[in-house]
């Protein structure tokens, strides 16, 4: 299987130059955007007028602090207050809010610079009071990265700087300390900056955890701070990420969403040691030295509410402490003799004294920062090990047949460097069932190197030490490693194998996911879909080509009565003109596909020529019995609701299974035994890319379909179907901003994968206008006859504010409204009209000014970035109604059977990928049993350039030519090789 994309590591070219800091939309989010999205300004404004209700107070000098704080609550009165009318901004380097990529330091300084030429003023203050309505995208939002900045916005914004806040703009702030590749802090992240004071800087350990530049995951940093979905960071913002895809973006943020986790619990920590008094500097040091929750679980354990105490805390407890730091300091003056005391349990002896020191001592090395380092070093270039054996007690306890599924595992070893991840899932579920008992194997070699290293350099006295005071550093050390580091390493061990494991596979499972969600839909087919069944027969339901529900029933095909049910299903079939058969692979499954194929061997259908092809069903069952089913079908028998579904995931595959929990799809693997959060959240993020990047009709998609919209969710996709069903469809993008709810930000995320039919549009708008033009000459007459009221006059203002909205070409594109003014520029310079978007004509004047200028030049000349372009290109030129699933693999239509009988080795054979595991490809060849392709007979080689180019490998769906290898009838086993995919 292909792995996961690390496009990141190729040379990025650099779109600007090294001295430009950090773009301003990353540095600061809008204080309006960090309230809900369902904000009511007036109330806010009102609210906050009443801060400076002492008039007496303003002649006096107040302090600093007090000031501060005035000036930004009365900041935040004004961007509630006024509408923001700002107009994206270019990414020229003149612009002061353009874009600008942080890039890597070429020249050694590790400050980075700024430009002080235009000083930045704060965001929200392009404010125009004359204009009462959102012309564009709010100033709280990020900035186009292509819109240019004219040039009396430019005398506007300096003019207004001064003028609103009485505050500093945000550019002013010093970032002389912040790294390079590390994003400036703003004011507005007190919060964020506190979880994230540890001694390691957050930036350079998610670079060397995901293998990723610094300056791509400083900008990926902000963008999730100020809320950006991933889907929207993928298509519109490239340039800052490097043109990364989805699923390496998806892998950063979780990733860290880790290391937030570990930096808040520290800080919780902290707070907790500090508040009993036993927080000292050694150990606030070690806490915050802490990169995962495993160090953190190891350095916190004895300070843990209830715990009695380790045995290095009883030690120092009766006063040993400055003995163990004098062996270490000054060995010369220390008498372990004096610190006997006959009456105190602990100091009786000479011998309890020694064991004492020696558990501080212990203490101490294994706490130790460099210590640490040092041993895990070791560990590396040493040779570690996993294994795994049976448990002495699982053959009385568990069923036979669970432990035969171990077989494997039951005298298994690999070094963990080797280890793969399905064999981790696997010995971790037989160790939670008590089948396995699991180790980790570390030679004796790293003990005694690391022995010496401890006595001799790291923790050598430094002065001399008699013998038997060496003697207790020598126990000490040993003590340390037995008792403390080595369960460390073998907890970091497994957890870092788990860890990993668990991600892999529910990438994997996204993969497949993906995959599924994408395949290509099957449209202008009248489609019957069958979920087979023994006793409770088959159920049956036609559907139309716009799956609308034609017909119902249930047929019983294997209980004797197949032949009078032929006649029933064949005069269905010539009644509504059905021709293709959806069958669902569950129970029944290959039987049933016995029946159909053998009625269209015989032509029984004649004069239609009747296909099938097999689909999972996997979750229709669950689906048929939900609220969401019986809202959409409400007089359906949940049975024939399932058919329904079976045939709609042909026709619509992405529509229909949005509809299912994504976990109950039935691709992947190990998913009971992974973090159910994790797999829940990349779920539902894969969902989200693949309902966003395909877009939907706003017009006529369902709101199951529209909640998985970039920035929209359950309630924002039930305001705008009530919107729709109040005031009529949609006529553009503009309109979203009416709908309750919808604030900027998820405007911005949300408009660029929302489509509208243009002919439906012009239909509706030209209808629109002949009702208002009769409205308006009875209006007309009324007015000749009586005096306009007060609310006459509301009345007639609603009609005009509809003649407003005109619909607009440029939104049945993937081109982003804050792109829209260098799309009509583009437009103007190609001679191209936003009417002809899609058509030939269009296609050929692009390509002709591509090829005069290069897309480079087009971009340059354009004042806007290459990604901008390239996508404003792609809405420009691509079809109306493109569908990016064209692409990908249909289902797979047959007419006749093939039985496992039939095989043999050697065996060429087409199929279909069911799915896709760390160890391997099942493939359905149509013999009623899957293939398997082994991992290791998948390579880069044998994968076409559009699959490599997506880099989704193999996963379900996908049309593959294989070899057959070997056949085991009575286990039904086949083992194939992949030749090509198709």
């Amino acid at each position: 299987m292909s792995t996961l994309p690390r496009i990141a590591k190729s040379k990025a070219k650099p779109l600007v130059s090294e001295e430009d800091e950090l773009p301003s939309f990353l540095k600061s989010s809008s204080e309006s955007e960090e309230e809900e999205e369902e904000w009511e300004p007036k109330r806010k404004v009102a609210s906050k007028r009443r801060l400076p209700k002492n008039p007496e107070s303003k002649p006096k000098k107040a302090a600093a602090p007090r000031s501060t704080v005035i000036r930004k609550r009365t900041r935040k009165t004004a961007v509630k207050e006024e509408p923001n009318v700002s107009l994206p901004i270019a990414a020229d380097e003149d612009s002061k809010d353009g874009l600008k990529l942080l890039q890597p330091e070429e020249d050694g300084d590790p400050k980075p610079k700024t430009r002080t030429k235009n000083p930045k003023m704060p965001r929200g203050t392009k404010i125009n009071v004359s204009q009462g309505k959102m012309n564009n995208l709010d100033s709280d939002e990020i900035p186009s990265t292509s819109a240019p900045l004219m040039e009396n916005e430019v005398k506007q914004e300096k003019y207004e700087e001064d003028f609103t806040f009485d505050e500093p703009p945000l550019k002013r702030i010093k970032s002389t300390t912040c790294p390079q590749g590390k994003p400036v802090k703003h004011p507005g992240s007190t919060k964020h900056q506190e979880e994230l004071e540890m001694n390691w800087d957050i930036v350079q350990v998610l670079s060397e955890r995901t293998n990723i530049e610094p300056w791509v995951c400083a900008n990926i940093i902000c963008l999730f701070r100020d809320e950006n979905t991933i889907p929207f960071i993928a298509r519109y913002r490239k340039e800052l990420v490097n043109n990364l895809e989805a699923d390496a973006l998806r892998e950063v943020q979780q990733t860290l969403e880790e290391l937030r986790t570990v930096a808040k619990k520290t800080h919780a920590t902290i707070q907790k040691i500090k508040k009993e008094g036993k927080l000292s500097g050694a150990l606030l040091t070690a806490l915050l030295n802490c990169k995962t929750l495993d160090e953190l679980d190891h350095v916190s354990a004895p300070y843990k509410t209830g715990s009695k105490g380790t045995k290095a805390q009883r030690a120092k407890q009766l006063g040993l402490e400055p003995a163990a730091i004098s062996l270490i300091e000054n060995p010369v003056e220390l008498s372990l003799f004096s610190y006997i005391k006959p009456n105190v349990k602990g100091l009786t002896t000479i011998q309890e004294v020694e064991a004492g020191v020696q558990h501080i001592l212990a203490d101490m090395f294994a706490k130790d920062k460099d210590t640490l380092d040092f041993i895990r070093t070791l560990c590396q270039q040493r040779y570690i090990c996993i294994q795994s054996a049976l448990a002495k007690v699982s053959s009385k306890n568990v069923n036979e047949k669970d432990v035969n599924k171990f077989q494997l595992y039951q005298n298994f070893s690999c070094n963990i460097k080797n280890i793969q991840h399905h064999q981790i899932l696997a010995i971790n579920r037989g160790e939670n069932l008590k089948i396995l008992t699991v180790k980790v194997n570390v030679p004796d070699g790293v003990k005694n190197e690391f022995c010496r290293w401890c006595v001799n350099e790291r923790w050598r006295p430094k002065r001399y030490a008699k013998p038997e005071l060496m003697n207790i550093l020598h126990n000490s050390v040993e003590d340390s490693y037995k008792r403390l580091i080595y369960p460390l390493l073998c907890r970091e061990f497994r957890s870092k194998l788990t860890s990993d494991a668990e991600k892999e596979s529910i990438m994997m499972f996204g993969r497949n996911l993906r995959q599924l969600l994408l395949t290509s839909p099957v449209r202008g087919r009248t489609l019957m879909g069958v979920d087979p069944g023994y006793k409770h027969g088959c159920k049956l339901a036609i559907i139309s080509p716009t799956s609308q529900i034609l017909h119902t029933d249930v047929v019983y095909l294997h209980s004797g009565q197949g032949f009078r049910e032929a006649e029933k299903i064949r005069r269905l079939l010539v009644h509504y003109n059905c021709s293709t058969v959806v069958i669902g692979n569950g129970t029944a499954c290959r039987e049933t596909e016995a029946y159909f194929a053998d009625l269209i061997m015989k032509k029984y259908f004649a004069p239609l020529d009747v296909v099938y092809c097999i689909v999972s069903e996997a979750g229709a069952s669950i689906y048929s019995v939900s609220p969401e089913a019986s809202k959409e079908m409400p007089d359906l028998d949940p049975n024939l609701r399932s058919a329904v579904s079976i045939a709609r995931r042909v026709q619509d595959p992405l529509a229909e299974l949005v509809k299912i929990e994504p976990k109950h799809i039935g691709v992947g693997m190990y998913q009971h035994d992974v973090s159910q959060t994790l797999l829940k959240a990349t779920l539902d993020s894969v969902v989200e890319e693949c309902v966003s990047f395909v877009g939907v009709d706003i017009n006529i998609c369902s709101e199951i379909l529209l909640r998985h919209i970039a920035g929209l969710n359950a309630n924002r996709a039930k305001n705008i179907i009530e919107w729709r069903e109040k005031n009529g469809p949609f006529i553009s993008r503009e309109q979203l901003k009416e709908v309750k709810g919808l604030g900027p930000k998820s405007f911005q995320q949300c408009a660029g994968f929302i489509r509208f039919n243009q002919e439906y549009i012009r239909t509706f708008c030209s209808n629109q206008q002949t009702k208002l033009a009769a409205e308006g000459h009875t209006l007309m007459a009324k007015a000749d006859v009586q005096v306009a009221s007060e609310k006459w006059g509301k009345k007639k203002s609603k009609p005009a504010a509809n003649v407003a909205v005109r619909p607009n070409p440029l939104d049945q594109t993937c081109i982003h409204p804050e792109s829209y003014d260098i799309a009509k520029r583009f437009l103007t310079l190609i001679g191209g009209n936003p009417n002809d978007i899609g058509k030939p004509d269009m296609q050929q004047k692009v390509n002709a000014i591509i090829q005069k200028e290069g897309i480079e030049g087009s971009a340059k000349t354009l004042n806007t970035t290459v990604h901008t372009l390239q996508i404003i290109i792609d809405g420009l030129t691509q079809p109306e109604g493109f569908d990016i699933r064209t692409d990908f693999d249909k289902p797979d239509f047959k007419r006749s059977i093939v039985c496992l009988e039939d095989l043999s080795i050697g065996t060429v054979l087409t199929g279909k990928v069911e799915n896709a595991t760390l160890f391997g490809v099942f493939v359905d060849i149509g013999v009623g049993k899957s293939g398997l392709i082994p991992i290791r007979n998948i390579t880069e080689t044998k994968l076409s350039k559009a699959k490599k180019r997506r880099s989704l490998g193999l996963g379900p769906g996908e049309r593959v030519e294989v070899k057959v290898l070997n056949i085991d009838i009575p286990r039904s086993r086949i083992t194939l090789d992949l030749l090509r995919v198709l």
